[in-house]
This record gives C-alpha cells, sequence and structure tokens, in this order.
C-alpha cells in the first residue's frame, strides 16, 4: 500500500540548503514506499518506508516546536541504535536546532558533564537504565532540561516526575501542533543556512574531558560530495539499494556518516542489530552489501574464523588450513593490484569460492558485501589482506571528527595495503586540501569539512589551527610513493627511548592485536632504556585454546597467569619482535590482570586506550619491568 506524504512543498529542490532532513523529505516524496529502516521485534524484522519514516520525523519535529525548541537549541540523545534515535535527529534538523550524541554506556557524572556542557533542552533516554542518570543528576544542576522523552516505559511509568514524556505522547503532542500549525516545520527547513550548526559531535577524551565538535551542514555536504561524482560512484558502486548495519554508536562520527548520512544522501536501508552483542547473528541475518568497522570488530571476526577453524573436526580442519592458504595467496595478488583481481587470483578465488569462502562468507555475514571499510584507529596489515583474501573488499581509510572524517581515502585499483588511501579528493585537485608538515611530520587538512570550532572553548579552538588557518590533527603521517599516505602514530604517543630513538608504537601495537589470542596491546619505553608492553588476552579465543591443551582455569586474571599462556603470548611477542629493528623489539612484557572497560577509565567509550589511565591503573606491572 502507498503512503502519502503530506507537505507543502515538493521535492528536495526547493530548499535551498539540502539539510539531511529536506533529504529525507525528497526520499518521502520520490520513492515512498522503498524501505529505508529496518528493526527487529520480537524476533521478526520490521520495515519502514521513506513516506512512513517521513512522518514521524514531521510529528517528531512539531514535538519539538510544541515544546518551545527553537534554532540552535541542543536536543540530547542517549540511547542504543534505534529507528527514534534517527527520526529525532532528523526532526531536530528540520527545526533548525542542533542534535548532540550521547554514549550508551556513558555514567551518570559524563551524563552531567554533557547535559551541563552542550545546554540540552530536551533530552531522549531510551530506557529506565538511562532515565535513572539524568533524575540521579540535581535538577538545579540541569535546569536547561525541560523534557526528558523515553522509548521504553517500563519501570518509568510510575516516575514522579514533571519533566518525563513518552515517546508515543510526545509524537502525539507532535500531531496535535501540527493540524494547528500546519506547514511550519517546512517553513523551518526553507530558512537552513548552510552554516548552522547541525550536530555535536562529543571526543573521545582521551587526554581530558570531552569536548564538543560544532559540524555545520556544509560539513556534512562536503562529507557527502563523493556520491555526487560519477567517477567515484561508479568506483564504489554505492546506491539506493544498498543495505548496511547500524551497530556502532550513532553519537560516532563514523556510524554517524555511515548510517544516518547514506540513508539521506542515498536512500539505502539501515538494518538495526539489537546490541553490540548480537552484531555476528545481525550480521548473518541481514548479510550487508556495505559495512564499516573499527579495527577491533575486524579482529573478533577474524579470531571468530580463526576458532571456528581449531574447532572444526581434524578433516575439515584440513580443509580450512587449505582454504586460508588460498586466501591468504588471494590476498597477496590483490592487494600487489590495488585491491584488483589478476588473472591467477580469479583462478585461486574460482576454486577456493565454492569450496571454502561461500560458506565463510555466509558465516560472517558478508556474502553480498561489495564495499567495507575499517577506520578511526591503525589495523594490522594481515588482517585486510585475510579479508581481501576470502573477498571481503575492506579499504581503510582516515579522518576524525574535527574534519567530518574526510582526510584520506583508499580507491578500488589504488588500494595500498598498509596505507589510509589519497587525499580525499585526490592529490591534485584543489579542493584536496591536504598536507604534511616539513617539520613535525604532522598532518593537517583544510577543506570545507572542517568543522566550526569546539563549543564553548575558543581557547581549544584557536589551539587546534595553525597560524594560516589549517587543522591539525596531531597524526604524525608520511608519504608512500608521494600518492598514498601511512599514519605512523599520534604525535603524543611517539616513543623516544632514553638513546634519543623515536618510536611508533601503535605500529608494534598492531602486529600484537594481529593475533586472535591478544585484544589489548599497549607498548612502553618513553625515556626508558628498552621496550616493554601490557598485554591483555582476547578470552574467547584464549579460553578456547586452553579448553584444548586441557589447562583449567576458573577467571580472566587465572587464566593469563597460567604458565601455558605466558608461554603461548611470549611466542606471539617473539613474532612481532622479528617484523622491527631491534631497538623497537619488545624486550619483557606483563599480562593485564582484567578486562578493561570503559566504565573503570582505562578506555574511552570508542574503545581506545587512554595511556595515562592505563600507566595509573597499571604502574605497578610496569615498574617491575624495569626494576
Amino acid at each position: 500500500m502507498t503512503t502519502t506524504v503530506s507537505a507543502v512543498t515538493t521535492g528536495v529542490a526547493a530548499y535551498q540548503v539540502p539539510t539531511l532532513a529536506a533529504q529525507m523529505y525528497g526520499h518521502a516524496v520520490e520513492t515512498p514506499d522503498h524501505v529505508v529502516m529496518r528493526e527487529k521485534d520480537f524476533g521478526v524484522w520490521q520495515e519502514s518506508t521513506a513516506a512512513e519514516i517521513w512522518e514521524l520525523v514531521l510529528d517528531a519535529a512539531h514535538g519539538l516546536l510544541a515544546l518551545g525548541v527553537e534554532v540552535g537549541d541542543r536536543v540530547s540523545i542517549q540511547s542504543e541504535n534505534r529507528p527514534e534515535w534517527m527520526i529525532l535527529d532528523f526532526a531536530t534538523i528540520a527545526v533548525r536546532g542542533v542534535t548532540v550524541g550521547f554514549y550508551p554506556t556513558n555514567p551518570t557524572a559524563e551524563v552531567e558533564y554533557l547535559l551541563t556542557d552542550c545546554g540540552s533542552v530536551v533530552h531522549l533516554a531510551e530506557d529506565q537504565e538511562q532515565v535513572d542518570r539524568v533524575l540521579d543528576i540535581d535538577r538545579g544542576t540541569v535546569s536547561d532540561v525541560r523534557k526528558i522523552l523515553y522509548c521504553e516505559p517500563r519501570g518509568v511509568r510510575n516516575y514522579d516526575d514533571d519533566r518525563l514524556l513518552d515517546w508515543d505522547d510526545f509524537l502525539a503532542l507532535g500531531r496535535e501542533h501540527r493540524a494547528t500549525h500546519c506547514g511550519a516545520v517546512e517553513e523551518s527547513m526553507t530558512e537552513a543556512k548552510w552554516d548552522d550548526g547541525m550536530t555535536l559531535v562529543y571526543t573521545s577524551g582521551t587526554t581530558g574531558p570531552p569536548k564538543g565538535a560544532m559540524l555545520t551542514h556544509r560539513n556534512v555536504a562536503y562529507s557527502m560530495t563523493m556520491f555526487r561524482n560519477p567517477a567515484m560512484r561508479d568506483d564504489y558502486r554505492i546506491g539506493g539499494d544498498d543495505e548496511i548495519l547500524c551497530y556502532l554508536p550513532l553519537c560516532h562520527v563514523a556510524e554517524r556518516i555511515f548510517s544516518t548520512f547514506h540513508v539521506a544522501e542515498l536512500g539505502l536501508t539501515v538494518n538495526f542489530a539489537e546490541s553490540i552483542d548480537t552484531v555476528p547473528a545481525n550480521l548473518r541475518e541481514v548479510q550487508p552489501t556495505l559495512f564499516f568497522a573499527v579495527p577491533r570488530i575486524w579482529e573478533r571476526i577474524h579470531a571468530g574464523v580463526m576458532i571456528r577453524a581449531n574447532d572444526a573436526s581434524p578433516f575439515k580442519r584440513l580443509w580450512l588450513r587449505f582454504g586460508m592458504r588460498l586466501a591468504a595467496a588471494v590476498g597477496r595478488e590483490k592487494v600487489a593490484n590495488g585491491g584488483l583481481h589478476t588473472m591467477k587470483s580469479r583462478l585461486l578465488t574460482a576454486i577456493g569460492r565454492p569450496l571454502v569462502f561461500r560458506a565463510m562468507l555466509e558465516r560472517i555475514g558478508m556474502r553480498r558485501c561489495v564495499w567495507a571499510a575499517s577506520g578511526a584507529a591503525p589495523i594490522a596489515p594481515e588482517i585486510l589482506e585475510f579479508f581481501t583474501g576470502i573477498g571481503v573488499p575492506v579499504y581503510e581509510l582516515y579522518g576524525m571528527t574535527e574534519n567530518t572524517a574526510i582526510a584520506t581515502i583508499n580507491v578500488p585499483g589504488r588500494m595500498r595495503l598498509g596505507t589510509v588511501g589519497e587525499p580525499f579528493g585526490g592529490i591534485d585537485l584543489p579542493d584536496s586540501h591536504f598536507r604534511i608538515d616539513a617539520d613535525t611530520g604532522e598532518i593537517q587538512v583544510k577543506h570545507p569539512g572542517v568543522f566550526a570550532g569546539y563549543w564553548n572553548k575558543p581557547e581549544q579552538t584557536a589551539e587546534t589551527f595553525t597560524e594560516d588557518g589549517w587543522l591539525r590533527t596531531g597524526d604524525v603521517g608520511e608519504w608512500v610513493d608521494g600518492t598514498h599516505v601511512r599514519i605512523v602514530d599520534r604525535i603524543k604517543n611517539i616513543i623516544i627511548t632514553s638513546g634519543g630513538k623515536n618510536i611508533s608504537p601503535s605500529e608494534i601495537e598492531n602486529s600484537l592485536k594481529a593475533s586472535p589470542y591478544v585484544k589489548e596491546a599497549m607498548v612502553i619505553g618513553d625515556r626508558r632504556k628498552f621496550l616493554s608492553a601490557l598485554v591483555g588476552i582476547e578470552l574467547d579465543t584464549v579460553g578456547n585454546w586452553a579448553l584444548r591443551q586441557n589447562i583449567p582455569y576458573t577467571t580472566y586474571r587465572d587464566l593469563g597467569e597460567k604458565p601455558e599462556v605466558l608461554e603461548l603470548i611470549q611466542g606471539i611477542v617473539n613474532e612481532t619482535n622479528e617484523k622491527f629493528a631491534s631497538v623497537e623489539t619488545i624486550k619483557k612484557f606483563r599480562m593485564i590482570p582484567k578486562e578493561l572497560d570503559h566504565e573503570d577509565g582505562e578506555l574511552t567509550a570508542t574503545q581506545k586506550l587512554k595511556r595515562s589511565a592505563m600507566e595509573d591503573a597499571f604502574g605497578d606491572l610496569i615498574e617491575e619491568m624495569y626494576a
């Protein structure tokens, strides 16, 4: 059945600034019955068309107007990924508000900081747990928050707080406002300006309190320009028929780009994962055509393949080893050819796909994947080569919140393993605006995607730019063959040994984490005589290995302290040391005695190590290695 779209204008062309909300309206008009969102409910994937989503966006936008949201007001969201997240995001944009995403794992103290820092006037809390975090804060401290919306009423119905408003009641309020103020949202959309703030994306806060990076409509539009270039579109083969699995936190700029920005720009279908824990199962069900993951996810998928191979029967184990050797050969061939097939790799794939690769791809949920990406942190080249070999075209790219995640990208046919690709727009184009500082090696960018600054932090904003207006990324890079860029490390992470040698710890750490048995690795050695490392095991894979070796254990710490496990990790360290010069080798290591956790302060919400916090928490282990 066709769903009609009620609006006072026709087509996205009516809007001078094609905001994400205007683009969603365009899809509702042009392809009203196209499915743009799916959510699993009671075990069944429920579909929503472009027209249905737009009607909900209009109701939510009118609801915001009814609550008094004005131009520039901040609307915050703390929730797992779900349609309401995107609907409220588009609605906020439609009324020229500013969306602020919180991580679902942000504890009460961080919620208090974020709410007070951004001055949110309406806050969406997913369920009782998220609602409690706001209600635990003194009301006077977050006095700007007028209403707390919630999606899951269980446990919240009997709360006595006049700020609470159920999501369905919020939409009903919007419909009432819409009936008496027809066209108010559409009029607001026509008044949007390119430099209006669209969202605040808070940084992970590895070196201090998170800062809200202000992204404008101009920034976001520039991040999508690659899909308006016919040549680029042909390279990536991405369009409205594609499907993506939305599972990384939507408050992170990477997931926002690959889900929210893409559904608005291209009209593709977003499938919401049930949770981060169900991603493997959801991947198998959805079999997305596009997939973005941070290195940790690629490492987990790779480790899962290794576990299944080790658990197989002797015959299947031999069969899988044969398939892995084929995959390695295919991967090497394609990597040497810029990511494209050679005659040899096609022949090997023709043998390996029906025998091993197809079943493996089906199992990991990548059977239909035509384009995949890795970003947000460095990844071991061995991991990318493996996926390239079995038929998942993974391209490493590079960006940061402050440049709307646009800096460099690997292009099919010109992919260089171990690099993050070419400057966005091409090295010879004037709009690439990319350079590496000759003195410090710092990567610097200057293009329309560069953010408007940090919210209410003019001094930190000024420090982020050079005197001639280039954004300082804080990353050290180097050219490869004059066209591609290799990330050396964060400037602040570079280790200078007591002998004066500069060493990048991330390369060594990534080599260690290429092993399915290693989850975390932190190399130490600044102002020290030699390098050492803290190593955290991957509980599932090491636990599985221990069971096969008949090694009993009770806890994570107990397993990590087993002599056999120490010997296993020593072997991985030895393999890594063979890849580096003597001064870059790890002389000693200690096992991290617990699984690292965001709430304990050792990890950011994006699962990056907080090095200073790690040094404080495990300082005794570090000093023991240098005693």
